[in-house]
């Protein structure tokens, strides 16, 4: 039809432009690291005034008390006067700083400002001491490569990195509060400690433990599931409710069954690359969020107490299963999770905060509007029978989701929230995190790379020219894809 060839004409045009714009930012990478390189040997590149701009936290790793030669990453930024580079790179010199790596690029919000980074292998004590000298003229942060470090600017780089977070749980095992229903139940806890080994003990490439749940945890999970079930059709979002069916189909959800984590992950990759993985406890907010990058959720296998079927303190797996997989097999809300996790990575503790927070009001307690009505798509929400009736009533007050807002939100754990965000939809919310990622004062710009489940940083030269490429490729199948819808 004319209309149709007519608009996929402008369409391929625009993938045209795409393309041009592509390969300038190869083109553009290529030279203002060669024209950096270049003013660096001629000793004509210099350093800013300290500046609030770029974080500014160092806090070194250890193995058993003893400082190891780790590789750090250390970023500063630098701009125009003669020489400026060259008195800085001799701070590394002087203190027996070995250079293994060392890159810029143009600031990407600053336009006569260029960011380096200098990747070193060396004592701690000689890193520090070139921190210290960095800090008298420029805004510095230091990135620790090795996962056995304690260093909250470390962030995982590969999938098999997140085997750090198993030791790094709040509570887990038998480790209940003294309120919690199961505290004096000496079987419930032997049994949350068996579930937490498991958990502890999983490693990247491992086959996910599967879990033989007891008659009665099956009949606790039964009422949840029977309860939930009858509500979902008024109360849960559109995503919810097309998903569902096929968890029913595909990974065992029914009343007498508790579902196995291994089948519901494989569906869950199969549908947005999604997956999940077992936790023993609760994992700190950085944590946490630094999964979702890799599209991973962590995801506990125990069931809450029996005596108190509809209640439950901590998420189990009654949460997991019923409130978050169904949402995390829809692809827009797979990619607004993970855009705010790929937003925490290297993340100031403040900003994490604020991320934490955003995730709360939508992941975990979000509405949305759907047809002239309110949704729930929250899995706190979607797992709890009576909050889930609570939520659309005329009692709480009902907020726009807006990050700059919902980030600032005060909000209790113990009790129905009197504040809900809403959002238009999981593609408008996910377009509001992105440009509120972008916000954020960080010195680098992190990127997925979904073949080899690595997160790259967009912070030299040869990270450009990949993207770049890779946009470029992508933009030329899907030119020959609709140009041949157009021919045939």
């Amino acid at each position: 039809r004319p209309s149709l060839a007519l608009h996929l004409w402008h369409f391929i045009r625009g993938l045209m432009a795409v393309r041009i714009l592509a390969r300038s930012a190869a083109l553009a990478a290529r030279r203002s690291f060669s024209q950096l390189t270049a003013a660096a040997a001629r000793g004509s590149a210099t350093v800013q005034a300290p500046s609030p701009r770029l974080l500014s936290s160092f806090a070194p790793g250890s193995q058993n008390g003893k400082a190891t030669d780790h590789e750090y990453v250390i970023l500063f930024s630098i701009s125009s006067r003669p020489g400026s580079l060259q008195e800085l790179l001799v701070f590394f010199k002087d203190a027996g700083v070995n250079l293994t790596k060392i890159e810029s690029r143009p600031s990407q919000i600053y336009p006569n400002e260029y960011q380096i980074s200098v990747n070193t292998q060396s004592p701690l004590a000689n890193v520090q001491n070139v921190v210290e000298k960095l800090k008298m003229t420029t805004s510095v942060t230091v990135l620790d490569n090795n996962p056995d470090t304690k260093n909250p600017t470390w962030f995982p780089r590969k999938m098999a990195d997140l085997d750090v977070f198993a030791s790094r749980v709040y509570s887990a095992g038998s480790e209940l509060e003294s309120d919690h229903p199961g505290f004096k139940d000496p079987v419930y806890r032997t049994r949350r400690q068996e579930l937490a080994d498991l958990a502890t003990s999983y490693r990247y490439g491992d086959k996910l433990p599967r879990v033989t749940y007891t008659e009665q945890e099956t009949k606790t999970w039964g009422e949840v599931f029977r309860k939930l079930t009858s509500l979902y059709p008024t109360h849960a979002c559109a995503e919810h409710l097309r998903v569902f069916p096929l968890l029913i189909d595909n990974c065992g959800y029914r009343e007498d069954n508790i579902p196995q984590m291994e089948d519901v992950s494989n569906f869950l990759h199969q549908s947005t690359g999604f997956r999940l993985r077992p936790v023993p406890g609760l994992l700190s907010s950085r944590d946490f969020l630094a999964g979702l990058a890799f599209r991973v959720f962590h995801s506990t296998q125990y069931i809450r107490h029996h005596s108190v079927p509809l209640y439950t303190p901590e998420p189990d797996v009654c949460h997991e299963l019923l409130g978050h997989v169904p949402l995390f097999a829809d692809k827009h809300f797979a990619e607004f999770s993970q855009e705010i996790g790929l937003a925490s990575l290297g993340a100031s503790d403040e900003d994490v905060l604020k991320l934490a927070t955003c995730y709360w009001f939508t992941v975990e307690f979000g509405l949305c509007r759907e047809a002239g009505s309110i949704k729930a798509y929250g899995a706190g929400l979607l797992s709890s029978f009576g909050e889930l009736q609570y939520c659309l009533t005329d009692k709480p007050a009902l907020k726009p989701f807006d990050p700059w807002v919902t980030g600032l939100q005060k909000y209790p754990i113990t009790e129905y929230q009197p504040t809900y965000f809403v959002a238009d939809s999981f593609q408008s919310a996910k377009e509001k995190m992105k440009i509120f990622a972008h916000s954020l004062k960080k010195p680098f710009v992190c990127h997925y790379e979904p073949l080899t489940e690595t997160i790259s940083l967009l912070n030299d030269e040869q990270a450009f020219v990949r993207l770049a490429e890779k946009i470029q490729q992508d933009s030329t199948t899907l030119a020959r894809g609709l140009n041949h819808r157009l021919t045939f």
